[in-house]
């Protein structure tokens, strides 16, 4: 068993969102920061990833992504 949770390829995790959209693995049922939010919990570190990679699509924080929208138009 890996010595670092994040790395336990066997392990349940929960998919995070912060408010600046930004998307965490995160070991299930370790305490979920404060700011973030629980969108999937209770899965397979694939499941968990292929959940992350469909649905994370701009990695810019939301902040960031405003600013340089704006200044395209």
């Amino acid at each position: 068993m890996p010595t670092n949770p994040f790395d336990d390829e066997d392990g349940r995790y929960s998919v995070l969102r912060n408010p600046e959209g930004q998307f965490s693995l995160w070991p299930f049922g370790f305490a979920v920061p404060d700011g973030w939010e629980v969108l999937r919990a209770d899965n397979s570190r694939e499941e968990c990833l292929g959940f992350i990679e469909s649905n994370w699509r701009d990695m810019r924080p939301a902040s960031l992504a405003r600013v340089m929208d704006a200044e395209k138009q």
